[in-house]
């Protein structure tokens, strides 16, 4: 009976028989929009910062954002895991439980976004000091996490929502919450800081406001009910179930974030008191990585993309047992992220100066650093297509304990030691040779995970 049952849901749903290569760019497309999108919030504050405020803006940025990647920790959780179940469970015919996980999700992401934003105000000042602002740079990296801050419920709601967009078979609304949003903020940036002369605050407050208004497209999406799931009051109620559900198949995802959240307090730590000892200085040198890494959000995106894009296709089958189009998906959302990735890499190497001029230029040394910065700490960013996509493989098949580990890999395990024990002897550019060995060795390690994997696929599709 449940056999007849799945043969019938997947013979009314794409992912069972749609082309993969089809399905993926349907997918991956928006994903990557979305993922760019998200990095984009950051990027234009960036830029404009750079621009109307200066270096000292941009460092103040640089040190908010291991708090900002905390809150994508917790959002990544909440909506990959939540995702995740939901496509496994429209994929075995249960699309009331899907329905039931959306709208846990719902009350889930608000409780988690509210606490996360009283307490980050409660202990900002300490923690901004942790996360290596300076004297100078403290009063900006106050000004402008103040305000982003309360916009974090909102964030994490909205992240949650464009997962489950996609999970109901809307990856173009999933999509046009975010874009939009994104254009506002591009809209607002240059408005409150060039004309009300807001300065960091204004940046803050365009993101807010961009946020919120995600944010509610998608929640009037899925209150009209969506295409498949929609909200239901008699569902909000807090399942125990569910939220475990949810915790671990995303563990993978906010372990990734957390991770990158510590690995951002030891660089910028590690910039300044090694940037002090240099000529290049720990304030610009912390300002020069941090747009560094803000490039290395916008390349990931297009892994990132389709990596998550991938995630529908690999859950639904998962659960329908079609184990060709599970690998099949798999080796074609790898081929194109790693194409994506190496055309940013090619790009990055060959015209640097170029990429950087966009947030500003007027300090020499700057922009030397920053150069210096771009080619050797991306030198090994080619590989991260690989690594993304196969973990989102483990998540999405419901193998969540590979998952985490392989998260946890490029930053816990190589780039944070890399981090301490690199600048011992080589100072400053140590921070910046970490990069590419943690990215060649995490490939590595990676493909010891997935070869054994694919040889099961294999079997599988063999004795079907």
């Amino acid at each position: 009976m449940k056999t007849d049952t799945m043969t019938k849901q997947n013979n009314g749903n794409p992912l069972g028989y749609e082309k993969i290569g089809k399905l993926l760019l349907s997918f991956a497309i928006p994903s990557i929009i979305s993922c760019l999108v998200n990095s984009i919030y950051n990027i234009v504050d960036q830029i404009f910062i750079g621009q109307g405020v200066g270096y000292l803006g941009n460092a103040a940025t640089t040190v908010v954002f291991p708090l900002m990647t905390i809150v994508m920790a917790f959002a990544t959780l909440i909506g990959s895991g939540g995702s995740a179940y939901a496509s496994i469970m429209l994929g075995e015919g249960r699309s009331d439980e899907a329905k039931l996980t959306l709208n846990n999700l719902l009350s889930l992401s608000l409780g988690v976004g509210i606490i996360i934003a009283v307490l980050g105000l409660l202990f900002l000042e300490p923690m901004l000091i942790r996360f290596g602002a300076t004297e100078t740079v403290l009063p900006y990296a106050k000004d402008y996490g103040s305000i982003v801050l309360l916009g974090v419920p909102f964030s994490i709601l909205g992240i949650a929502l464009s997962n489950m967009a996609r999970v109901d078979g809307s990856p173009k609304m999933s999509m046009y919450g975010i874009l939009i949003g994104a254009a506002l903020n591009t809209i607002l940036d240059p408005i409150y800081i060039f004309v009300f002369h807001w300065g960091v605050k204004g940046a803050a407050i365009a993101t807010i406001t961009s946020q919120i208004l995600s944010c509610v497209i998608l929640f009037i999406y899925f209150a009209r009910g969506g295409r498949h799931m929609g909200f239901c009051k008699s569902m909000m109620k807090p399942v125990k179930r569910i939220y475990n559900k949810a915790i671990t198949l995303g563990a993978s995802s906010g372990i990734t974030s957390l991770v990158a959240c510590v690995m951002q307090v030891v660089m910028n730590n590690s910039l300044v008191y090694y940037g002090n000892q240099s000529e290049v200085g720990g304030e610009v040198a912390l300002s020069a990585m941090g747009i560094v890494m803000k490039i290395v959000m916008i390349l990931g995106s297009f892994c990132i993309g389709f990596g998550v894009g991938a995630q529908p296709i690999l859950g639904f089958n998962y659960g329908a047992r079609k184990y060709t189009r599970i690998k099949k998906a798999y080796q074609s959302a790898v081929i194109a992220a790693t194409i994506s990735i190496m055309v940013g890499w090619l790009i990055c190497q060959t015209m640097p100066e170029l990429i950087l001029r966009l947030f500003g230029s007027e300090d020499g040394n700057f922009m030397a650093f920053a150069v210096k910065c771009m080619r050797i700490y991306l030198g090994g960013i080619f590989c991260s297509g690989f690594q993304i996509v196969s973990t989102n493989y483990f998540q999405a098949t419901g193998q969540p304990l590979k998952a985490s580990i392989l998260s946890m890999l490029r930053q816990l395990l190589l780039l944070i030691p890399l981090l301490l024990i690199l600048p011992l002897f080589f100072g400053l550019d140590g921070i910046l040779y970490a990069g590419p060995v943690a990215d060649i060795g995490s490939a590595v390690i990676v493909a010891c995970f997935i070869i054994p994997e694919m040889k099961k696929l294999n079997q599988h599709i063999k004795e079907k």
